[in-house]
């Protein structure tokens, strides 16, 4: 059952770096960076120029570390999710809901969280097998909205992407969220080439996380 031993990582990694990049290289270097402060879950976007090109070289870096989990984000479609699927990425990211996307990620047992807004969006994505919804951008709600949200359909798995830092991250997971994504302020320091900075943000947030769950 690989699409479960992916949504279980996914789970337990707890925090999803959001990685962009003016370049291959640094989203590489911001990625490795980001696993050595212990954070266990990347998500590279196909903003960066040569996307699939760079989830290979990190599928191939860490096989031998089953618990770092490397996923596609900025997904458009069902071409660009099948690239990065044959690259290796372990799981599929949209900002939106695309019904061809959900389909090619099913028939190669990925996981794939869409970004949906409303319960309209979700409970379509929900009936198209989608297993985590990412909730995007979280910053236009707050969390708040999660448990509202799971008032009425409890067995939503939540992802709220865009707001969340370290501040209000505890916020988020009590309101309900599985796990959160988080971007800018972790990766602000890449864009200057301060990769140990990224690798201490990292550090914060994996403590902020167990913290939390109490771990």
């Amino acid at each position: 059952m690989q699409r479960v031993t992916i949504l279980n990582r996914l789970e337990q990694a707890g925090v999803i770096a959001v990685v962009r990049g003016e370049t291959k290289e640094e989203a590489l270097k911001a990625s490795h960076a980001i696993v050595k402060g212990g954070m266990k879950g990347i998500e590279l976007t196909f903003t960066v120029p040569q996307a699939d090109e760079a989830i290979g070289e990190l599928v191939e870096t860490y096989q031998n570390q089953p618990e770092v989990v490397i996923g596609a984000g900025t997904v458009l479609d069902a071409i660009t999710a099948r690239l990065a699927i044959m690259a290796g990425a372990q799981y599929i990211v949209s900002p939106s809901f695309d019904q061809d996307t959900a389909e090619i990620c099913n028939l190669y047992q990925i996981p794939y969280l869409p970004g949906c807004m409303t319960i309209t969006e979700m409970q379509i994505a929900l009936k198209s097998g989608v297993d985590i919804i990412k909730l995007f951008p979280g910053s236009a709600y707050g969390p708040s909205i999660v448990s509202a949200l799971k008032a009425p359909m409890p067995h939503l798995n939540i992802m709220p992407t865009g707001g969340v830092n370290l501040e209000n991250m505890e916020d988020w997971f009590n309101a309900g969220a599985i796990t959160v994504g988080i971007g800018g302020n972790l990766l602000a320091p890449a864009k200057t080439g301060e990769f140990d900075k990224v690798t201490e943000m990292a550090r914060r947030y994996m403590e902020k996380f167990r913290a939390i769950k109490g771990v």
